[in-house]
Parts: C-alpha cells; sequence; structure tokens
C-alpha cells in the first residue's frame, strides 16, 4: 500500500501545484474583498499540502523522523508568517505572501532531499530573513523622503563592490562574496537594492521636470549621471567576473531609464551596447568562452565545460510531465545542484509539469511587482518598485534560461528556492519593500 501512496505522490503534488498556480491567476480577477480572501485561504491551503506531501514522501524514503519535524517546524513558520502579515499590514498583498511562502517551500522540500546540510542552514538563514524583514513594509509606507538619500545609497553600492572586487574570494573563476566576522556573503545581492534605490531617486525627478530648456537640461543632466553611476557598478562588476551579476544591473539600468525618460531609442540602443558587451565579454575572459561553447554544443564537451548542462538536460528530459518522484531520481550528478541547478532537480523528480507551474508562478509574482509600479502615485515608489521587478524577472530568466539551455549558464540562483543566505535575505527584503509600496497605496 505505501509503494502505491507513494507512486501517486508524483501525480498528487502536481495536481495541487497545478491548482495553486490556477488561484496566482484567480486572484487578478477577483472582483472583491471577500473573493480575494476566499482564494488566498484556498492557496495557502494547496500550499500546506504540496510542502507536507512533499516532507511526508520524503519521510517514507529515508525514514528519518527528523524530516517531519522539520516539516511541521516550518509550516508554523508559513502560518505565523501569513497571519503576521496580514495583521500587522492589511493592505498587503496575500498573493505574494503565499508565493513567498510557496517558493520558499519547495527550496526546503528540495534541499532535504538533495544535502539535509544545506537545507537546515537555509530554514535557520529564512527565519531570521522574515524576522528583520517584517518591519520592512511599515518603514517603506512611512519613510517618504527616501530621495534624499539619493547619493548615499548610490555611493554605498559602489564601496561594497569595490571591497568585493579587491578582497573577495574567488569562486568558479569570479569574485562573488566576501567574509566579515567569520560570515561569508555575496555583496552583490545587497548592492542592487542600492542600486535601484540610487536609481529611483535620481530619476524620479525627472518626473516633476515640465517641457522648459532648463527642465530638459536638468533632466539630462539627471540621465548622464546615472549613466555614470550605472557604468561604473556595471564595469566593477565585470572587472569581478561577476557577469551574471552584471547582466542584472544592466537591465535594471535599461528598464528603469525607459519607464523614467519614455524615449523609444533606449531599447534599441541598450540591446546594442549589451551585444557588445557579451562580445567583448567573449573575447577577454575564458570562463565566458567556456560557458558559450558549453551552450552551444555541450554534448561535444560532455567531459569538460558542457558537463553540467549535459546534466541538466538529461535530469529534465527524465522528470517526463510527472517526474520520477522525490528521492527516486538522480539530480545529485549535477555539480552545485542546490544553488544553480535547483529547477533541472524539480523537474527531473516532481515533473516537467510542475516546473512549468513555477515559472507560471514566478510570472505571477512578477505581475503583482508590476502592478505595484504601475499602481503607485509617488515617481520614488513607482520606479523601486519597477526596478526590483526587473531585477527578479531577470534573475528568474537567467536561471531557468541558464540551466534548459535556452541561454548560456550565468550562474545565478533561483530567488527564494535555490540554495544560498545572501539571495534568500535580498530577496526577502524586495518583497517587504513591495508589500510596503503595496500597503501604502492601499492596493489587495
Amino acid at each position: 500500500m505505501t509503494t502505491v501512496i507513494l507512486g501517486l505522490s508524483r501525480y498528487v503534488l502536481a495536481f495541487f501545484f497545478a491548482l495553486y498556480t490556477l488561484h496566482c491567476f484567480l486572484g487578478f480577477s477577483s472582483g472583491n474583498e471577500e473573493e480575494r480572501r476566499g482564494t488566498a485561504i484556498l492557496q495557502a491551503l494547496f500550499l500546506i499540502l504540496i510542502h507536507t506531501g512533499g516532507f511526508t514522501v520524503l519521510y517514507f524514503k529515508t525514514g528519518d523522523p527528523e524530516v517531519l519535524f522539520f516539516c511541521a517546524l516550518q509550516e508554523v513558520l508559513f502560518i505565523g508568517y501569513m497571519v503576521l502579515m496580514r495583521i500587522l499590514y492589511p493592505g498587503c498583498s496575500r498573493l505574494l505572501i503565499n508565493n513567498m511562502c510557496l517558493f520558499l517551500a519547495l527550496g526546503f522540500v528540495m534541499l532535504n532531499r538533495l544535502s539535509p546540510g544545506d537545507h537546515l542552514r537555509q530554514f535557520v538563514i529564512a527565519v531570521f530573513s522574515l524576522i528583520i524583514t517584517l518591519p520592512l513594509p511599515y518603514l517603506t509606507g512611512r519613510i517618504k523622503e527616501l530621495w534624499r538619500y539619493t547619493y548615499a545609497f548610490g555611493i554605498s553600492g559602489i564601496v561594497l563592490i569595490l571591497l568585493v572586487a579587491v578582497l573577495g574570494q574567488v569562486t568558479r573563476g569570479s569574485r562573488l562574496s566576501i567574509s566579515i566576522a567569520g560570515v561569508s556573503f555575496q555583496a552583490s545581492e545587497f548592492v542592487k537594492i542600492l542600486f535601484i534605490l540610487f536609481l529611483s531617486g535620481i530619476l524620479s525627478e525627472d518626473c516633476f521636470f515640465g517641457d522648459s530648456r532648463k527642465d530638459r537640461e536638468l533632466r539630462s543632466i539627471n540621465a548622464v549621471i546615472s549613466g555614470i553611476f550605472a557604468l561604473a557598478y556595471v564595469s566593477i562588476m565585470v572587472l569581478s567576473r561577476d557577469l551574471g551579476g552584471a547582466a542584472i544591473f544592466f537591465m535594471i539600468y535599461v528598464f528603469m531609464l525607459y519607464f523614467a525618460l519614455k524615449k523609444p531609442w533606449i531599447l534599441p540602443a541598450a540591446a546594442v551596447a549589451g551585444a557588445v558587451g557579451v562580445f567583448l565579454a567573449y573575447k577577454l575572459f575564458p570562463h565566458v568562452r567556456n560557458r558559450f561553447l558549453a551552450w552551444r554544443d555541450p554534448f561535444s564537451y560532455i567531459e569538460g565545460q558542457g558537463y553540467q548542462i549535459t546534466q541538466s538536460l538529461f535530469a529534465i528530459g527524465t522528470g517526463s510531465w510527472f517526474g520520477m518522484g522525490l528521492n527516486d531520481g538522480s539530480p545529485d550528478k549535477i555539480p552545485i545542484v542546490t544553488r544553480d541547478f535547483i529547477f533541472s532537480a524539480i523537474a527531473e523528480e516532481l515533473g516537467c509539469i510542475f516546473a512549468v507551474c513555477l515559472i507560471l508562478v514566478c510570472i505571477s509574482t512578477f505581475l503583482m511587482f508590476i502592478n505595484a509600479a504601475m499602481a503607485g502615485t509617488d515617481p520614488f515608489f513607482r520606479l523601486l518598485a519597477l526596478g526590483i521587478s526587473v531585477s527578479y524577472a531577470f534573475q528568474v530568466f537567467l536561471n531557468i534560461g541558464g540551466v534548459t539551455k535556452f541561454i548560456p549558464l550565468t550562474g545565478v540562483t533561483l530567488p527564494l528556492v535555490s540554495y544560498g543566505g545572501s539571495s534568500l535575505l535580498s530577496t526577502a527584503l524586495m518583497f517587504a519593500i513591495i508589500q510596503g509600496i503595496t500597503a501604502r497605496e492601499g492596493m489587495l
């Protein structure tokens, strides 16, 4: 009987996740408060069922009682966070609360299956992150003059990434992290928030300018200053060989500049600049060339630089529609699976339907971020929400696009799902800022 139940579990998990995903989009069309509340409650129920189902399967597969202990502990965390957020911030987005908890739940299930040690560390970091970000929506809604610290944000970010460029630890050919008092963290994850705050401050001024000659001059000066800062950020990250991070910073700048100035030439000019940057990176950095060769024809380099991507493709293909079942696949054959390739592990063991639903939930999250940007009335907070939206969407694209061979690998994590304390905390900060903007504008 147990064997039959475990065999059916992959279909049941896919079914619950499909229902959760459906309710993500039903939440956008709900006409009144009661409907939205009902949709959110159903979502939370499906989330708990997915999380409980995943850990129950792992318990039967491993026989380890600690699995059930962590399952219960995490569900207390999720329910407590949902309740606290709704009590403290009645105007916050239920969809974002549920999605954030869902991403964490999926990450916990997969990390417990792949690396119990990483799972424990991720859980501790998640608790810490949710606690310290809990007051942030209140602060976002109450601090009305963040734009006054525009240059402080911009300069602080440059100083931080310069420290990493000089003193950082080299990981897979890139200087990504720095250690302070024995604690290692990836500074670029937090610097991108400072970068978004800086751009929001300097570009939001353009929204107040008219069409007089003086106003056009002021707008041009701000655009030039923002461009100089953006060039400094991207250049330092390229010199640190953090090209995935540099790409995210570049896209944040391009779309925030376009949103602020509404000049049609910005996007094609950015496309040309991006193409030139990719060409130079290919010529200058051997590890970029290796990734490009592995992307173009991974099976010709399967014993070397193409090993990761080929194993990722094997995993996704093996999973088929409903997956091999938790603990029945071989995702551990993929190097660094808990960080860069956790999407491949999900596709292998939980199936492509489950993986597609995950992509759709990421899209619904991005749409909610964009809602906050478009519905806002304050130019600074509108740009802030837009910058966070672009950062989140492009990071998801780089991760999933890389592991599915749609684009070359960049080495970025899948937000809230992959293992990584810096990524988890910075993403929690961004979700909290968006919740503050949402509550500030009275959106649900």
